[in-house]
Formats: C-alpha cells, sequence, structure tokens
C-alpha cells in the first residue's frame, strides 16, 4: 500500500490552478492513501478566504487525517536538526515523523522547496 502524506502547498496548487498544479494532481492518484495534519484544513480554508473562493467540502475528501494523541516534541526537534522550516512546514514534516517510524515507507508530497530539502534530509521519500 502506497501511502503520501500531503503538505498544503499541493492542495492549494490544485484548487487554484497554479504552475504544475495538474502534474500534482496526477501524482497524487498514485497512491492509495493520502494523509495529512488536520491543520491542513485550517491552512487551506484561510487560502480560500484570503483569495475570495467559497470553499468546496469535497476538497477533503479523500485525505485521511492523523490527529496526534501526544506533543510532537521529539519529531519537531528531529525536523529542526535536519534544517530551518517555518512553524507550519515543521507541524506538518513532524506530523509526517509520527505517522510512520521509517520516513523512507511514506512519501512527502510538498511544493515548497526548504520543506522539501528537510524533508528529504529526514528521510521521506519525495
Amino acid at each position: 500500500m502506497s501511502v503520501a502524506y500531503v503538505d498544503t502547498s499541493c492542495l492549494v496548487a490544485i484548487a487554484f490552478g497554479e504552475r504544475g498544479a495538474a502534474a500534482v494532481e496526477r501524482h497524487l492518484r498514485e497512491y492509495d492513501e493520502l494523509v495529512s495534519s488536520n491543520f491542513l484544513e485550517a491552512e487551506l480554508r484561510s487560502a480560500f478566504k484570503r483569495e475570495s473562493v467559497e470553499f468546496a467540502a469535497n476538497t477533503l475528501a479523500n485525505l485521511s487525517w492523523l490527529i496526534p494523541d501526544r506533543p510532537l516534541t521529539d519529531e519537531i526537534e528531529r525536523v529542526l536538526e535536519a534544517g530551518y522550516v517555518c512553524g507550519a512546514d515543521c507541524w506538518h514534516l513532524a506530523s509526517a515523523l509520527y505517522l510512520t517510524s521509517d520516513p523512507a515507507s511514506i512519501s512527502f508530497l510538498t511544493l515548497d522547496e526548504p520543506q522539501k530539502k528537510v524533508a528529504k534530509d529526514l528521510g521521506f521519500t519525495i
């Protein structure tokens, strides 16, 4: 079973038809399961509001939600040891680390270059 953790940047690109959106959408279809932190919903809804676009509920229909049951202190420390990323990107990377003990076993999908570099350094398939 192929699993990918999806960062908000991928869904924003698709929703707003940004450059590369079609390729991202095709790539997402390659996975059996797409997972993200429920923080993605806040980020995505905020982007829709900023662009004055009505949010369609089915935008999130194909995602499985990761809701940690403890602080992600250890995972956050691992992320920041690998490199600097902003708080939201750090949370997504830490959440993906929480999802698996072996980062190479899942893909981390993002269009954000600094986040992509840290994800690669952590061992995720990009």
